[in-house]
């Protein structure tokens, strides 16, 4: 039962990893399928472990025409744990949805920002601003909105990379595998690491695009520096040793991967990641196959008992 735990903790732990050797759609996929697997499982068995002690109460039993002796016997978590169990689960349920809602609304309100910017050639809006800035807005039909000075940090062949990521950050549709992610999260607060990960393979997989739309990787990597800096130096407004630290971490880190060779498929990882969900798939079914015969159980000794 405490095996969908377990292989949350270390999904969690290998997330980073995984997200980083993983080529970056795969990634973006295959972890956010392994996290809604995990949330789901985890939920599952926390849910069942305090469904039997909860069962136990001699009116829920009478209710339920089956013996309370019998579910309780051997017990596969002690009462106080299955009691936590159930709290623990309501909570993290609330959370989800609560996130899940969230998630939701701010869609709702990026289709309604769409709408209000009206149509515009290629979905492409710019805007008069001083601050150099560039995002993907999604919503029916997405729009890409940059910034004139973010216009002006650029020349124009890096124009090109910093629109092709945008735009396909929509093509994609990053933000329902992110929204997926998060209320995965939510549900279960072991994959915050693995949330992480998959925000960080989106914009990895952009890059990619991007760098394959211009067809090459260089002028990719530099477009993508030089935007990360123009951000951190007007948001920052401060010196440029500061701008260059807060340009560097994540955006240097997929500047280098965009110096480095194209990603390849990596089959042990995907097969390793694969395998994580089966056998918490596989936890989550034997929990529910043990729990279904001890009930049928604790009903004919209830039936035999009258």
């Amino acid at each position: 039962m405490t095996l969908p735990l377990v292989l949350s903790v270390l999904l969690g732990a290998s997330a980073s990893r995984f997200g980083r050797r993983l080529p970056p759609a795969t990634a973006v996929r295959l972890l956010t399928a392994a996290m809604l697997v995990s949330a789901l499982s985890t939920g599952f068995v926390l849910a069942v472990a305090g469904t039997l002690v909860l069962a136990q109460i001699p009116l829920v039993a009478a209710l339920g025409h089956y013996s309370a002796r019998v579910v309780g016997a051997g017990l596969p978590v002690p009462v106080a744990a299955g009691v936590l169990a159930a709290v623990v689960v309501c909570g993290l349920l609330a959370t989800a949805l609560r996130r899940a809602a969230l998630g939701g609304r701010d869609l709702v309100l990026a289709a309604l920002a769409c709408r209000r910017l009206g149509p515009d050639a290629a979905g492409l809006v710019v805007v008069d601003d001083d601050e150099p800035d560039a995002y993907a807005l999604p919503g029916i039909g997405g729009r890409v909105v940059v910034s004139t000075a973010m216009l002006r940090a650029l020349p124009a062949d890096e124009r090109r990379v910093l629109l092709a990521h945008e735009a396909a950050h929509l093509s994609r549709r990053h933000h329902l595998w992110v929204q997926a992610a998060e209320v995965a999260a939510a549900a279960n607060p072991l994959l915050h690491p693995a949330a992480r990960a998959v925000r960080a393979a989106v914009e990895r997989d952009a890059d990619e695009v991007a760098a394959t739309e211009v067809g090459d990787r260089t002028l990719a990597a530099r477009a993508l520096a030089r935007a990360g800096l123009a951000r951190a130096t007007a948001r920052r407004e401060a010196t440029m040793a500061a701008a260059l630290a807060g340009a560097d971490g994540a955006v240097a880190a997929r500047a280098r991967a965009l110096l480095a060779p194209p990603p390849t498929r990596r089959r042990m990882l995907t097969g390793a990641v694969a395998a994580l969900m089966l056998l918490t798939v596989t936890a989550a079914a034997v929990t529910s196959v043990d729990t279904e015969a001890r009930f049928e159980a604790a009903q004919q000794a209830y039936a035999a008992a009258r």
